[in-house]
């Protein structure tokens, strides 16, 4: 991809993007909380999810939504306000496992049941797909191929970070255009990273936009969007909820999920005045028109092609 000349750089339209579930359903719970208990913690998706569609409105904003079938399920008015309101809506998976770990039938059968659940509570199809946890690695890239299989025309699942739940380092950083080993293709737009050096840092929202200093991260994307970078923001309705429940865990899990969930909010309602945003299947179809989507073979992207 050529680096855009300086008027484009001035139009750069990011994704802006929001994984809908509840706030027991975190990976980082799932060593605390058994699955069979969900059924019995009270809901708050719907009033947290309210206030980011709240939000959005007030900055003339639209998103992809990402919503987990077990929740569709549950919550169906949710998803049809979410379309009422001019968003975009994905599919996360039915129950929030993890892809390496569901292998390829299960992951299958798990999109199949999340799809049918979303699909029924808005009545339209759903081409975007986001893994729980973000973890499409080099060891599950095989759903790619299961995605576009089942009609999925873009994913953005990959991290090109090295955590130890997800992330597959050195994978191209920009959107592109996966030539996939069946032959089939799928758009990928990957968690956005900052590189420094020959290190890429984490810098697409959730924990993220709540542990960097505020100036911190404004900065980063600011310097990659003058860079013509679209970026892709995430973040969770529970990230916007700090009156939620809290559940038992260890000190670090606490810190990971509880920490500075008031400033939630505040932070993003200044990122969202200073940065176009749109959902994540429009920023990549604008791209594929003006040229800015390359074509990839899928073993080419995760051999640390260059950012430009």
């Amino acid at each position: 991809m050529n680096p855009p000349d300086a008027g484009e750089r001035v139009m750069v339209t990011n994704a802006l993007s929001v994984d809908v579930e509840e706030y027991f359903q975190v990976s980082n719970f799932d060593r605390v909380l058994d699955r069979s208990e969900w059924e019995a913690l009270p809901s708050r998706v719907v009033a947290s999810t309210g206030h980011l569609l709240d939000l959005f409105d007030e900055a003339g904003v639209h998103a992809t939504f990402f919503s987990l079938g077990w929740v569709a399920e549950r919550q169906p008015g949710l998803l049809r306000e979410i379309r009422d309101r001019g968003h975009e809506l994905g599919c996360h998976g039915y129950g929030h496992e993890l892809v390496y770990e569901l292998g390829p039938a299960r992951f299958r059968e798990d999109l199949r049941r999340a799809v049918r659940a979303i699909e029924d509570a808005v009545g339209a199809p759903v081409r975007g797909y986001r893994a729980a946890s973000y973890s499409v690695t080099r060891d599950s890239l095989w759903a790619l191929d299961i995605l576009a299989e089942e009609g999925f025309t873009f994913d953005s699942s990959i991290f090109p970070v090295r955590h130890p739940r997800y992330g597959i380092p050195g994978f191209r950083r920009l959107p592109a255009r996966l030539r996939l080993p069946s032959g089939a293709r799928i758009d990928e737009f990957p968690l956005t990273t900052l590189p420094v050096g020959p290190v890429n840092l984490p810098l697409a929202g959730g924990a993220y936009l709540r542990f960097l200093p505020a100036n911190c991260f404004r900065f980063g994307l600011r310097r990659l969007v003058a860079r013509g970078e679209p970026v892709v923001l995430y973040l969770h309705p529970w990230e916007v909820d700090p009156e939620q429940p809290r559940l038992a865990a260890g000190l670090r899990v606490r810190i990971n999920h509880y920490f500075n969930l008031r400033r939630t909010l505040p932070r993003l309602r200044r990122l969202l005045a200073s940065h176009r945003f749109a959902p994540v299947g429009e920023v990549l179809g604008g791209l594929a028109r003006a040229g800015r989507l390359p074509e990839v073979e899928l073993g080419a992207a995760w051999r640390a092609m260059p950012a430009v």
